[in-house]
């Protein structure tokens, strides 16, 4: 009898967790960013392209998030699996000996190929540039049928900040050289016409057309100084500059020791639009050696804990506290946002957050309009990275999500993610 009661017992149990399981499955479905039903009551007819890892993301107008697979790296990386696969035989035979007696590399290891900027064309055509540590391309791709074209590639050709001009058919872009330093180049959207439009040793990046007029534009620079050895030592205060191609006339628009202004752009009312945030020059030998003693008793502590927290976790499957903040991947612990390395886990403790949505850079990072006169508004906190709708409508990340901003109406949510770098979206 009490085997009956038991069995039953278990029945009940396992038709329970099912029913869980299949629940926790439906809600995980309808949450997810790439469903289209997503309900987070937003607008997600916006198609957004962005950047993270090194890696393509595209959002549809039906809130589908869908990575863009390059057919020309999966290419290299068959290529890579074939000569892997010819070598394989000369592993632990006399021919993996070379002369000196040391062990032959024959599988050396793939050259991982990252994406650097992006630029939607239309809704469904997209620019983009790959890169490794010796070749760089710039390519295209019709997002609905897969279809890539190689435009231009190029050894030690390294470009990001894509932005392209409709009527002319110029792309500017930074163009990174190999002590470090970046300059502003134009390309035309054919692959052909490279040319230099800055110089010096200077960070000079995200470069900006100028509506109504096509020779001046915007970027924002930052000069460098460097050690004898030839070693970046510090990095100034970035401000923005306008040139004017024809003339060659380099003027300053916007420069405050205090602070980076970064990612220039004008929209279609001709205001000014930028990221301001506070600049953190370099920190002094003695006061880092200083703060290192310091702090060192409790970094010795931090240790101490985590590898306890870490045979709690082997053996009992559970931590020593439960006060961990948002999941982080391991992948995702330090980013580069915007030239600064981030602590992810730290700043998603601390940040705050966007429509409840947790931030990757703290509310100093801010999002301004200034118009003619020169008068300023802070349109949103926590941004990392924005694009202006031809409409003039704004959508901005935090670095976790992407959110919508009109005139006269709170930010809106479209989507999140664990990581956007950079994002640019279609034109309406």
């Amino acid at each position: 009898m009490h085997l009956v009661l038991i069995l039953v017992v278990i029945a009940v149990l396992v038709l329970v967790i099912k029913q869980m399981n299949k629940q926790a499955a439906a809600n995980s479905s309808v949450l997810s960013p790439s469903n289209p039903q997503s309900p987070w009551g937003s607008d997600t007819s916006i198609s957004i392209a962005y950047l993270a890892n090194g890696k393509l993301f595209y959002k549809d107008a039906h809130a589908v998030i869908e990575q863009v697979q390059s057919p020309y790296v999966q290419e290299m990386m068959d290529k890579m699996e074939r000569q892997k696969e010819r070598h394989a035989w000369k592993e632990n035979t006399s021919f993996s000996v070379s002369a000196n007696g040391g062990m032959r590399q024959f599988d050396k290891d793939f050259a991982q190929i990252m994406a650097t900027s992006m630029q939607l064309i239309e809704a469904k055509q997209m620019l983009y540039f790959l890169k490794d540590d010796l070749m760089g391309g710039l390519f295209s791709m019709d997002l609905q049928t897969g279809e890539e074209k190689r435009i231009l590639h190029k050894q030690n050709l390294a470009l990001s900040d894509l932005n392209l001009d409709a009527a002319s058919d110029n792309i500017l872009c930074t163009s990174t050289s190999k002590d470090g330093s970046t300059n502003i180049a134009m390309i035309h959207r054919d692959g052909g016409q490279f040319q230099l439009l800055t110089g010096g040793d200077t960070f000079d990046s995200a470069p900006a057309w100028i509506p109504g007029s096509p020779t001046q534009i915007l970027y924002q620079s930052a000069g460098i100084a460097r050690a004898p050895s030839g070693y970046i030592a510090a990095v100034g205060n970035a401000c923005i500059q306008m040139l004017d191609m024809k003339s060659s006339k380099v003027t300053p628009v916007l420069d405050d020791p205090q602070f980076d202004f970064l990612h220039p752009r004008v929209c279609p009312r001709g205001n000014l639009h930028f990221i301001r945030r506070p600049y953190e020059g370099q920190k002094s030998d003695m006061g880092g050696v200083l703060l290192d003693t310091l702090l060192f008793p409790f970094r010795l502590l931090r240790a101490v804990f985590h590898y306890l927290n870490f045979f709690s976790l082997m053996y009992s499957r559970k931590p020593l506290t439960s006060a961990s903040g948002p999941a982080v991947k391991a992948d995702l612990k330090e980013i580069m946002l915007k030239g600064k390395r981030i602590d992810a886990e730290k700043a998603l403790r601390n940040a705050g957050t966007v429509q409840g949505v947790p931030s990757l850079v703290p509310s100093a990072w801010q999002l301004i309009s200034r118009d003619r006169q020169g008068q300023e508004q802070v349109l949103a906190t926590n941004v990392v990275d924005y694009d202006i709708r031809a409409d003039g409508s704004i959508v901005y990340s935090n670095g976790r999500g992407a959110f919508l901003l009109e005139p006269g109406k709170p930010a809106s949510l479209i989507m999140r993610t664990d990581l956007i770098e950079e994002l640019v979206v279609a034109a309406v």
